[in-house]
């Protein structure tokens, strides 16, 4: 009996490789394709698991004239034209479940890292400077932390600070009715008016490209502190340094950047993480908000078992 073909571009745990040649599909791991490379192969596969890397356009998507179904490690969709694939009749799914605690813990550790100087005193330290009284940190007890976008990550950056004397504020445009003990249901302008910490838990759209912009600050509320682990583009970097030089914004938590393409950065944006890596009210993770041992297995085992549910076979 023949087998189907599944392509793999990045680097997925061997579970999901061995989830797929256990359903009985022929696997191919590849990690290192490019994107050119796959558009001269991806007629052979009826599917493909990926992460970020790889690029599925409407034209590379034309030339996938087997594919039957695309596995995203992870929950941005930005790199895949979801819509023309399901108009292709080819099923498109995702594993936002798969880190959504580990985004929640390290979001929970930048702001508490920005608000006790935390990595600056550590790096002070390492330098051999002992300073005490310019690392006096503000507590987070009896603030107001405002959440927005209310899906995985977001209801578990909400967990996260349970216990801790905090009122949870959060908004999402396209989920309602999610208000119960924890958290409290407001609009977007709310939370900048009320909000002493603004959480991001966004995907990244056209609607939410710089969603955090100079607009967006000014409706904020004086000494805000801002924290980012979702994608980078949601913030508009120049005014979020604006708003840090002037005082408004009072310190930052960012894992994600406009461009993570640090080897070969434009001038704008090389400029601005040099100005984001030189101030002391930043504290800078490179990406790693979902990036876990336990998140590793996980998000593969969301994605099978997504596969599962649709009845995929590696059966011709």
């Amino acid at each position: 009996m023949a087998q189907k073909r599944v392509i793999i571009t990045d680097y997925l745990h061997a579970y999901f490789a061995e989830w797929l040649t256990s359903a009985g599909f022929e696997v191919d791991e590849k990690p290192d394709i490019t994107n050119a490379e796959l558009s001269e192969i991806i007629h052979l596969y009826h599917g493909i698991g990926l992460s970020t890397k790889i690029l599925l356009t409407q034209e590379v998507l034309d030339k996938a004239t087997r594919l039957e179904f695309i596995a995203r490690a992870g929950s941005g969709m930005e790199n895949i034209d979801v819509a023309y694939a399901q108009a292709k009749g080819i099923h498109v799914v995702n594993s936002p479940e798969g880190n959504a605690n580990a985004v929640g813990e390290h979001t929970l550790g930048l702001l508490l890292s920005v608000m006790h100087n935390i990595a600056r005193s550590d790096r002070e330290i390492r330098a051999g400077i002992w300073q005490r009284e310019e690392n006096r940190a503000v507590e987070l007890l009896g603030r107001t932390v405002g959440i927005i976008g209310y899906g995985h990550t977001g209801k578990a950056f909400a967990q996260k600070l349970t216990g801790l004397g905090v009122f949870v504020l959060a908004h999402d445009k396209y989920v309602t009715g999610f208000g119960n003990d924890l958290v409290e249901e407001v609009s977007s302008e709310q939370i900048r008016l009320e909000a002493d910490i603004i959480s991001f838990h966004l995907p990244l759209t056209e609607e939410t490209h710089h969603y955090c912009n100079a607009d967006f600050l000014r409706g904020c509320r004086t000494g805000v502190w801002i924290l980012n682990a979702s994608r980078g583009r949601i913030v508009d970097t120049g005014a979020l340094l604006e708003a840090l030089e002037s005082g408004k914004v009072r310190g930052a938590g960012l894992d994600v950047y406009e461009n993570e393409q640090f080897y070969h950065l434009p001038e704008k944006d090389r400029r601005y993480m040099e100005a984001l890596a030189d101030r002391k009210d930043t504290v800078l993770t490179p990406h790693i908000a979902g990036w876990s041992v336990e998140s590793y297995l996980k998000l593969s085992k969301v994605l099978t078992e997504k596969l599962a549910a649709l009845g995929v076979s590696g059966s011709i």
